[in-house]
């Protein structure tokens, strides 16, 4: 078996997760691909006599399954090496909340075994798709969350015109508009209001961003449909963001949007489920008092 470890950076009182992490892998006889980058920054925690290759880029990524090390963030990071491969996505989490990095670091040891032993599920999440305009972002033009349509800080409120299925759906006047898969309907979307959607539910949300118009609120649509986004009004330029990747864009542009024709695969353990997830982390039913 063939597994990579991709990440970002790692903070020094995580460097014994690391150590153990790649300890593991190797007593277990596995083989270890690390990207480049982040061996670089690793290589103080990874022991001697560990052997281990990189990759650098998704066309020399080959694996079994990838551990992103991080939090959620990273796991979007892991979208332009993954692509289409199919290669399912191990969270685990070394910061704080974790919807997608659900794997405690403490559990590292019970992750591998789950793996060798194939005690786990994977769960499909819908992507975004840029259909144009082509340019943006080259070839990484997938949002496992959302992608952001929004005002530079400052100007004035943008008149972002929504169609669904070149049917009219709205003129949002505001601070923006996010589009948002279920994935992404726990993250910026739900700060903005908008509703959680189960990971398995054919639907988007569109999200409006402080909108001048208070009975104004989320929709949900079907992910078949297609999305087409023009920014009207008196500002000439917009930031477009897909999950961490960002750009200005001239008003002149014209946003076609639609549901990709693959998916994320992301490893779930065993006992774990969206709603026990998403009630721990936001701590519903907590009550201080008890």
């Amino acid at each position: 078996m063939k597994i990579a470890l991709f990440g970002k950076t790692i903070a020094p009182e995580n460097g014994e997760y690391m150590r153990q992490l790649f300890k593991k892998l190797a007593d277990n006889h596995i083989e270890i691909v690390v990207y480049q980058p982040f061996a670089a920054i690793v290589t103080a925690y990874i022991p001697v006599d560990v052997q281990y290759t990189t990759f650098h880029s998704h066309e020399d990524l080959k694996a079994d399954l990838l551990f992103s090390i991080g939090g959620d963030g990273t796991i979007l990071d892991t979208v332009p090496f993954v692509l289409n491969s199919g290669i399912p996505v191990v969270g685990i989490n070394m910061g704080r909340l974790g919807f997608l990095s659900s794997i405690s670091k403490n559990e590292i040891d019970m992750a591998v075994n789950s793996v060798l032993t194939g005690d786990y599920s994977v769960e499909q999440r819908t992507l975004l798709e840029l259909v144009s305009p082509e340019k943006v972002f080259e070839d990484v033009k997938y949002a496992l969350n959302e992608l952001n349509v929004i005002r530079n800080p400052e100007h004035s409120l943008l008149a972002i015109k929504v169609f669904v299925d070149d049917v009219y759906l709205n003129t949002y006047w505001g601070d923006g508009i996010l589009l948002a898969t279920p994935t992404g309907s726990t993250a910026y979307s739900l700060s903005a209001g908008g509703p959680i959607i189960a990971p398995n539910a054919k639907n988007f949300v569109i999200t409006p961003i402080a909108t001048h118009n208070l009975t104004v609120r989320p929709v949900v649509i079907p992910d078949d449909s297609t999305i087409r986004i023009q920014v009207e009004g008196r500002e000439k330029k917009f930031v477009f963001s897909m999950d961490s990747r960002s750009c200005t864009l001239d008003t002149s542009v014209q946003l076609e949007v639609r549901k990709a024709s693959f998916c994320l695969n992301l490893v779930r353990m065993r006992g774990e489920d969206f709603f026990g997830t998403i009630r721990n982390k936001l701590m519903w039913g907590k009550d201080n008092r008890n």
